[in-house]
């Protein structure tokens, strides 16, 4: 019986089914028609079908091929899209996820404490990046049993915020409450948008449930961490040099950036050493303004020194000797040594002052004296600069600020130079007396690092200033010692964590702002002295938290010091409240005290950018040393930053922002193409995240193909299990195929793989592992071999409820495995799966079983496999259909393990067949010598390792491969009929049972 041949149209429709009757979904069917000829449905052979005579070859067989059958589309696009993800947040109960899981028993938890995002503007991919790389750490120890402990939190206070707020109002009329109110509604607006686009993308947490550092309570808790330092005397008040910006009247931490500024040298009068005669220090500098502030000249004590003799004047200078060369070439002249010693012989020198007539200084060891640059003589200012503050404190010079909180000279600085900008006018000013009075003898321009005020963008000054202080230096020790419990993802990160907390001498934690929180000091008006216990902390942290932080400016002071704090302190009229809030990186640093449940808890995992090893991890480890003697995590996930896809840092000035809104909804005034929350995901999942993560067009689109071939795989698995169910059809694994068996190990194999990936933060690697699976032992592998098993043998046979059970098992632990990258796709393959009654994530983790793993199972596979690896590459290119396979394998393991896939000498439906997708295998001990002289031969060998390596074979095996005399069946169209016009057997008993 002929049937028409397939046109390749027809064979595609064929393959996936035609739309269902029912409504709009892909419904996948037995049989399709063509619309000239009727066609035969797909067929699992290879090859066109051949022409028909008649069309009741179809009449008859074409509602007996088992085709799959599934209304799971195999694409989405554009808004249906959109819909549909959010409609699979609303049925499977995205947003009562967490609380559900928070209320069920668990044995253990997983804490994952949230970096706060600041709360100043509207969400990006870098907090896309953050997010979502979280949440699938999340996600994953939800499914795998845990409690997950996840409050996302935002970081409300700070000067960006208060800026932003006020805008061009400034704070001119504005009282200090006034001031609060708008940087709040500010921050609330920021955090709104900011919360709705998180939980878009998927983000699983209580989102009516966040901590916000501008929350009474959080205030209060912070407070807390307060009085505990300064009780032990980690807190206090200094007046020391801090980073000031005059522009916004703010002492805060820099950035530094390059700024052109003249270099020059200063000759004060000398006899350094008792030498005799008139000897010039030469030292450089490129803050002219702070010579006016000049106490001492350091030098290295171990350095040699020289006095030289300049060959144009005859001028003695002293310098150190490495750096002669170097100053000859810029002077341009040659200078000869008159002496050398080393610069401990300094000890006791007394330079002249080269701005104020009659001030002496005195030359002073130290060790911060460098000989890269400049003279190895360094000019110091202690009010001016972090290294020469440490030196005053070792020499008690004094400490005199000349710069008011303007950026301008005080009249400390003289009359000529008062009321000066100091970068400006004043560093002009300043050289030029240098010049008038001879002190002068080289002005040079250079580009160097110099901090500036980001927000402003304009450059800071160090000026000394009464502030209040963490004293970091006496917690390093203990801080680098908690360090060593903790893990550090990537290894590579710990070394940049420990420089940054060895550079870090102290800490400034007072701002001159209204935004932030009160730091609960009271002042006496006459004396200045502070008024501050852990009577009085702890007071003010109750009334923060019953009424909030701006009950500071509200109550009046009698209402916020405690009944006996007032008896002992005097008269409240005499006290007034401080100005000064905390530090933001204080707010943030505290967030373990506020929000880990236990007062001696330690987050599993704290995840951030790379930014915050200088930042909040920093801040948190030296707050919850401080007060526990620990470190507030166990392990540190140091991200990178999100770049554009050319690897530069993003900007609306190049135009190459990529708005995580865009990526998922598309633009409104363009035709660029929705890609949902879950490519989204995906590209997180897919990055390298320990290094810069690159996004664009390129980036998401293979995402999004990435995703699209995924869902073809779930579809032909959903759509080969139609009818399938789990519960009552499937086969014990004793019973199954061995192939079956087979891929139940591969699976057991794969989801341990999987799990330590997801364990170890590396989601790539998981995506990694999962694409190997589905393209090489699913589509390229399985598959093809189980076709005409699933299609053509009978319902409810024991063969096709085998490879359906393993199908199962392999849908449900690819989707469980894929469900922390993509909640949405996973959430949509389970509604479609057989025997479910709840959504995935309420359904555990992947469902392996050490009964999947048999003794001697992967052996018989893969040396059928390496067998069949000989025969198709004896014959490239072609239909194994085709052709008849003589095995032939000596007495031994190797033997048995293959008689275990075919008992009968010969078969065409034996397991050993279906694995070869031969027409028909002979099983032998030797070869036959009357084999058909177009016989393809070839040998091979298998290693057979049992038991951990106690038995171990080295099995040769022969191979005969020639083309089959059976015919094709109009059915199964495998070669396995006498003629072909008849069925083959499998095929006859099929159709006779179906009538």
């Amino acid at each position: 019986m002929l049937l028409c041949r397939v046109s390749p149209v027809c064979r595609t429709l064929a393959r996936w089914g035609r739309r269902s009757q029912r409504g709009g979904g892909l419904l996948l069917g037995r049989a399709v028609s063509c619309s000239s000829n009727r066609c035969y449905g797909v067929s699992p052979g290879e090859g066109s079908a051949e022409p028909a005579e008649t069309g009741s070859a179809l009449s008859r067989y074409r509602d007996t091929v088992l085709l799959p059958r599934t209304e799971f589309p195999m694409k989405l696009t554009g808004q249906k899209l959109l819909d549909r993800e959010l409609q699979i947040q609303q049925d499977c109960g995205f947003a009562e996820l967490y609380s559900w899981q928070r209320e069920r028993k668990a044995k253990k938890e997983f804490c994952l404490h949230d970096g706060p995002p600041y709360a100043n503007g509207d969400p990006h991919v870098g907090h896309a990046l953050n997010k979502i790389l979280k949440d699938i750490r999340n996600r994953f120890e939800m499914l795998r049993g845990r409690q997950v402990h996840y409050v996302p939190g935002w970081d409300c206070h700070g000067l960006p915020i208060e800026l932003k707020a006020l805008g061009e109002l400034g704070t001119s009329g504005l009282s200090a409450l006034q001031i609060r109110q708008k940087a709040r509604e500010f921050a609330e607006g920021a955090i709104a948008r900011q919360k709705a686009a998180f939980q878009r993308w998927g983000v699983m947490a209580d989102w009516d449930q966040c901590y916000y550092t501008f929350d009474g309570a959080y205030e209060a808790a912070q407070l807390n961490v307060f009085q505990e330092m300064h009780s032990k005397g980690l807190v206090y008040q200094d007046y020391k040099p801090v980073f000031w910006s005059p522009s916004s009247r703010y002492c805060f931490s820099v950035r530094p950036r390059s700024l052109k500024m003249p270099s020059w040298s200063t000759t004060p009068s000398t006899d350094p050493g008792g030498r005799g005669g008139n000897v010039f220090v030469l030292v450089w500098t490129t803050q002219p303004w702070t010579i006016p502030a000049n106490q001492a000249v350091c030098y290295m004590p171990n350095a040699q020194y020289s006095v030289v003799k300049r060959a144009d004047t005859s001028q003695l200078l002293l310098l150190a000797t490495e750096c002669t060369a170097s100053l000859a070439a810029l002077l341009g002249t040659e200078l000869q040594t008159v002496a050398t010693f080393t610069g401990s012989q300094l000890e006791g020198g007394i330079c002249k002052h080269p701005t104020i007539p009659d001030k002496q200084v005195p030359l002073l060891p130290a060790n911060h004296v460098t000989m890269g640059k400049g003279t190895g003589l360094v000019h110091t200012a202690p009010a001016h600069g972090m290294d020469d503050y440490s030196v005053a404190s070792q020499f008690k010079l004094p400490v005199e600020c000349i710069v008011d909180e303007d950026g301008r000279f005080t009249e400390l600085a003289g009359p000529e130079l008062q009321n000066l900008p100091v970068i400006t006018e004043g560093t002009d000013k300043v050289i030029a007396s240098l010049k008038d009075g001879g002190a002068l003898v080289l002005e040079e321009q250079c580009v160097h690092s110099y901090p500036y005020d980001w927000r402003t963008k304009q450059p800071v000054v160090i000026r000394a200033s009464k502030q209040w202080f963490i004293n970091t230096a006496s917690l390093k020790d203990k801080a680098k010692e908690a360090l060593q419990k903790v893990r550090v993802l990537p290894e590579s990160a710990r070394g940049s964590l420990l420089a940054m907390l060895d550079r870090r001498t102290y800490w400034c934690i007072s701002r001159q702002r209204s935004w932030g929180v009160p730091i609960p000091v009271f002042y006496h008006k006459e004396t200045g002295e502070p008024l501050i216990n852990k009577y009085t902390v702890s007071h003010i942290a109750k009334l923060f938290k019953e009424k909030g932080s701006d009950c500071w400016w509200e109550l009046p002071i009698e209402a916020l010091l405690p009944p006996e704090v007032l008896k002992k302190a005097g008269p409240v009229s005499e006290y007034v409240r401080g100005d000064d809030v905390l530090d933001i990186w204080f707010d943030s640093g505290a967030s373990w005290a506020a929000v880990l449940e236990e007062s001696d808890s330690r987050a599993d995992a704290y995840v951030e950018g790379k930014d915050q090893l200088g930042g909040w991890f920093q801040s948190s480890l030296l707050t919850s040393v401080a007060v526990r003697n620990k470190a507030p995590y166990k392990s540190l996930v140091v991200h990178g930053f999100a770049v554009s896809e050319k690897g530069e840092k993003m900007s609306k000035s190049l135009g190459n922002v990529v708005d995580p809104d865009e990526v998922i909804n598309g633009k409104e005034d363009s035709s660029s193409s929705a890609y949902g929350a879950d490519v989204l995901r995906w590209w997180v999942a897919e990055s390298n995240i320990f290094s810069e993560v690159q996004i664009g067009p390129s980036a998401l689109n293979s995402a999004r193909d990435s995703i699209n071939k995924l869902r073809n795989t779930l579809r032909f698995l959903l759509g080969n299990l139609d009818g399938f169910d789990p519960r009552v059809q499937a086969v014990d694994p004793k019973q199954m195929y061995y192939i079956d068996q087979y891929m139940l190990h591969l699976v057991r194999e794969y989801s341990m793989k999987v799990t330590d990936a997801y364990s170890e933060f590396d989601a790539g690697r998981v995506i990694r592992i999962l694409q190997a699976f589905v393209n090489r032992d699913l589509s390229s592998f399985y598959f093809s071999i189980i076709k005409d098993r699933l299609y053509c043998s009978p319902e409810d046979s024991l063969g096709r409820r085998s490879c359906q059970t393993a199908l199962e098992e392999i849908l449900d632990g690819v989707t469980r495995s894929v469900a922390p990258i993509l909640p949405h796709l996973a959430e949509e393959v389970y509604l479609h799966a057989p025997g479910h009654d709840k959504t995935l994530f309420k359904s555990g983790w992947i469902k392996s079983s050490s009964v999947w793993r048999r003794p001697g199972l992967e052996e018989a596979v893969e040396g059928a496999c390496a067998i069949r690896d000989s025969f198709l590459s004896s014959i490239p290119g072609k239909n194994a259909s085709q052709y008849d396979l003589t095995v032939a394998i000596e007495p031994g393991l190797l033997f048995e393990l293959m008689e275990s896939l075919q008992e009968e000498p010969t078969s065409t439906s034996s397991q050993l067949t279906e694995l070869m997708m031969a027409a028909r295998v002979t099983l032998t001990s030797t070869l036959p010598r009357d084999l058909h002289p177009d016989a393809l031969l070839s040998h091979g060998t298998f290693l057979i390792n049992l038991e951990g390596g106690v038995i171990r074979e080295d099995s040769p095996y022969s191979i005969a491969v020639t083309p089959t005399s059976a015919a094709r069946c109009p059915r199964c169209r495998r070669y396995t009929s006498e003629s072909a016009d008849c069925l083959c057997p499998r095929c006859q008993a099929v159709v006779s049972h179906a009538g």
